[in-house]
């Protein structure tokens, strides 16, 4: 319901270089294209100002997915842009934001950025798919809050934060 609090999210969680400055928030459900497809509803779904598609999902149980339904998930809001006989150019960057409340991945950070790069050279192919993965286990409990995304975390830890009133 507040358009000013999701921006501030998206910019502290994507860190871009020109900061997300409007955003609207989309229907959240997958749309199937036959009834045998599979249901999905996003957490939240959202356009910015940059025609950037973003969608962020909050899961509190490892249900041993979470890679392969993101990249589904990501897939699907990718896909869903183009019309039949649309050029590929419309095509815009889409970003799926996982925040988890358990271990996922074997990265020591709390917060892994994944985009498509070339294995030995590390060159990065496109910018138009970005996943994120927030870890909140990881999360280092006493840390100093340096910068907006130290304190998003601290309030999606704990709302009620004595150490937000900053």
């Amino acid at each position: 319901n507040n358009p000013r609090i999701l921006i501030s999210f998206l910019n502290a969680v994507i860190n871009p270089k020109d900061k997300i400055q409007t955003v609207q928030i989309m229907n959240n459900d997958i749309d199937k294209e036959s009834i045998d497809d599979k249901f999905s509803r996003l957490d939240i779904k959202a356009r910015t100002d940059k025609n950037e598609l973003i969608n962020i999902e909050i899961q509190i149980k490892d249900e041993h997915n979470m890679v392969k339904r993101s990249l589904y998930y990501w897939s699907k809001m990718f896909e869903g842009q183009l019309a039949e006989g649309e050029r590929y150019d419309k095509l815009a960057k889409t970003i799926c934001i996982n925040i988890l409340n358990f271990r996922c991945l074997s990265t020591k950070e709390a917060h892994s950025v994944y985009r498509l790069k070339e294995v030995t050279t590390n060159e990065e192919l496109t910018d138009v798919q970005e996943i994120h993965f927030i870890e909140l286990p990881k999360l280092h409990k006493d840390a100093e809050i340096k910068d907006v995304f130290d304190a998003w975390m601290e309030f999606i830890e704990n709302p009620i934060s004595s150490r937000l009133e900053k």
